[in-house]
């Protein structure tokens, strides 16, 4: 998949009492070998973007296009299956399953034999820092950082080139997080992937190639430099003053 566009998107939802229009009139496209960002407040609509990108849900108006073809007609099933693959902040691995078998369930439902995707799997694993003494354990029995990268790892599995990542260091502290963040951006750089993060940390929009930003349903795409100003105000301001 070369690319993800987003024509004229809006979604209205039934909420307790009234219609809640969650994404107003958005336009947006997402390539490979690229990292972005969306930041905003919660209920901004970001989430709901996401759930647009993966097939999750069907805009009210407007259309979602898969290299140029509409996503309905491509069918959201298939989208899922081959295109996109979700990580969550809450990690959302199978708790019944070993670290090896979340990571081969992927492959294992399309059929792949069983010691061709445990072969995959460990492979995949090694390349997000996880080693084989963790392959039989229960995701309850790894820290936050672990269960991400294991989350990462089964995303892979299905070779989807969309990686859509919602708060995926949410839960962890700095230095699992940068890990977590590192290991996307090195999808990016080394395998042309395209991944697309919701976030609310201004360090993790700063280290994007495209930052939008949405705000009460409608998305902008924002400068970079704002966002490196909050995170490094004296290195800004340095460099303001050496060009004085």
């Amino acid at each position: 998949m070369e690319k993800l566009t987003v024509e004229n998107v809006s979604y209205t939802y039934q909420g307790k009492y009234q219609k809640v229009q969650a994404l107003k009139n958005v336009s947006c496209t997402f390539e490979k070998q690229k990292f972005y960002a969306i930041v905003g407040h919660s209920g901004s609509g970001k989430t709901t973007l996401l759930s647009m990108l993966a097939g999750l849900g069907i805009p009210t108006e407007g259309t979602v296009y898969v290299d140029g073809k509409d996503l309905k007609e491509a069918g959201t099933e298939r989208h899922r299956r081959e295109n996109v693959s979700v990580i969550y902040q809450a990690f959302n691995l199978f708790p019944a399953l070993t670290v090896l078998e979340n990571v081969m369930y992927p492959m294992q439902i399309v059929h792949k034999q069983k010691k061709d995707a445990a072969k995959r799997a460990k492979v995949l694993l090694d390349s997000v820092r996880i080693n084989e003494t963790q392959y039989k354990k229960f995701p309850a029995m790894l820290s936050g950082g672990e269960q991400q990268r294991v989350a990462i790892a089964r995303a892979l599995a299905s070779n989807a080139k969309v990686i859509l990542a919602d708060e995926p260091t949410g839960n962890l502290d700095t230095e699992n997080g940068r890990i977590v963040i590192d290991i996307l951006k090195q999808l990016v750089c080394e395998e042309s992937y395209c991944v697309i993060v919701v976030t609310h940390d201004l360090g993790i929009a700063a280290q994007a190639d495209i930052v939008y930003r949405m705000t009460d349903g409608k998305l902008k795409m924002e400068e970079l430099s704002k966002f490196v100003s909050a995170l490094h105000p004296q290195t800004c301001n340095a460099q303001k003053a050496a060009q004085k």
